[in-house]
C-alpha cells in the first residue's frame, strides 16, 4: 500500500516493565456482522438469537477470535505500536462475552527481553460488570527498521 509516511512504534529499548494501555471497545452488531462476513463463520451460537436462547449461554456471543483481534490491533496501534509482531498468544476466555457489552481491555508490559528483542504484555479484560472475560499473555516483537531507513517514518 502507498500512501504518506508512517511514525513507526515503540523500539524495544524504549519500551519497560510496567508501561501500560487501557482500551474500551463496544461490541456492536455492525463489528460481529463484518467479522462473520470476513470469516464466512455462520455459528448459530454467534448470530443466532433463537438459537443462543436454548443454550446455557441464553444469548449469542462474541467470536473469541474476534476479540483476540481487539487485542491485536491494539498492539499494532498502540503499544509497542505500528511496525510490531505478534509471534505468540496464549488467551484464556474467563467468561463469555456477549454482543453489546462494553469490554475494556487493560495491557500491561510485564518484560522486556532484550536478548530475544521480544516484550511480554499481558491483557486482563473486564466487561462493564467488572467481571474478568479474558486473560492473555502476548509475546510481540516491537518495531525494527534496518536497511537504511530512517528511525521514525517508515513509507
Amino acid at each position: 500500500m502507498m500512501g504518506k509516511p508512517r511514525k513507526i512504534g515503540k523500539k524495544i529499548n524504549e519500551l519497560a516493565e510496567g508501561d501500560n494501555l487501557s482500551v474500551t471497545e463496544i461490541i456492536e452488531d455492525k463489528d460481529i456482522l463484518l467479522y462473520l462476513g470476513l470469516t464466512n463463520d455462520a455459528n448459530p451460537l454467534f448470530v443466532q438469537h433463537d438459537y443462543a436462547s436454548k443454550t446455557a449461554y441464553e444469548k449469542p456471543l462474541v467470536p473469541p477470535v474476534m476479540l483476540i483481534g481487539i487485542m491485536t490491533s491494539a498492539i499494532s496501534k498502540h503499544l509497542p505500536g505500528p511496525g510490531s509482531n505478534v509471534v505468540n498468544v496464549s488467551v484464556n476466555m474467563v467468561n463469555p462475552v456477549f454482543h453489546y457489552e462494553t469490554i475494556t481491555f487493560d495491557f500491561e508490559v510485564i518484560r522486556v527481553d532484550l536478548m530475544k528483542e521480544v516484550v511480554t504484555i499481558t491483557v486482563d479484560a473486564k466487561n462493564m460488570l467488572g467481571e474478568r472475560v479474558i486473560d492473555a499473555v502476548f509475546m510481540v516483537e516491537p518495531p525494527k527498521v534496518e536497511f537504511g531507513l530512517s528511525d521514525d517514518l517508515v513509507e
